[in-house]
């Protein structure tokens, strides 16, 4: 008997209909190291990483679009997704990121698959309600309600901000809601 695909079916479509509508970034090379000043498609700036691990053959079968070689099955991911155990390969680095206001910071997708870069309020589920549920972040947060309005990011683009002002922002991946980065910010 073969297993309905989890994605696919809560999720998938609302995905890839939120991101066709969107105009991507051309894909950009990192360069430096994971918190120090890198100059990332003619943008300089401390980089948050966006890294995982999907296999593309399992996760194709499973509707979900993967284009870096080998990695996790599908299967292996979805046992993997437990309020305790987040899928190592599926993360931001780093998970704390000091910079100063008026500094730019980018994130920037090392995967394979489509994630995004959400500045929330506080964190929470995404909007693929399974995976919420599995790794224990039943209450969507309010920013990722709407995937019309999160930066969707592609396997090599990326996102560019500047802090604005003194305090912490909170990151987090819509889809992936285990994947999360603090920005302090500081004068």
């Amino acid at each position: 008997m073969r297993r309905t695909p989890i994605i696919a079916v809560f999720g998938l479509a609302l995905i890839q209909g939120a991101c066709a509508d969107r105009t991507p970034t051309s894909p950009r090379a990192p360069s430096g190291g994971a918190s120090a000043d890198r100059t990332v498609g003619g943008e300089s700036g401390k980089v948050v990483s966006i890294f995982d691990g999907c296999d593309p053959t399992t996760f194709v079968q499973n509707g979900v679009d993967c284009s870096r070689p080998g990695g996790v099955t599908f299967d292996q991911f979805l046992s993997q997704i437990t309020p305790g155990h987040q899928p190592g390969a599926w993360h931001f680095a780093p998970s704390q990121l000091n910079v100063k206001v008026g500094d730019t910071f980018i994130a920037l997708n090392q995967g394979g698959e489509t994630h995004t870069f959400t500045e929330v309020e506080h964190f929470g589920g995404g909007f693929v309600l399974p995976l919420n549920a599995l790794s224990g972040n039943p209450v969507e947060a309010d920013e990722c309600k709407n995937p019309a309005t999160v930066n969707f990011l592609a396997p090599g683009q990326s996102f560019v901000d500047v802090a604005d002002e003194e305090g912490d922002e909170l990151y987090q991946c819509c889809i992936h809601p285990w994947m999360r980065v603090v920005i302090h910010r500081h004068g």
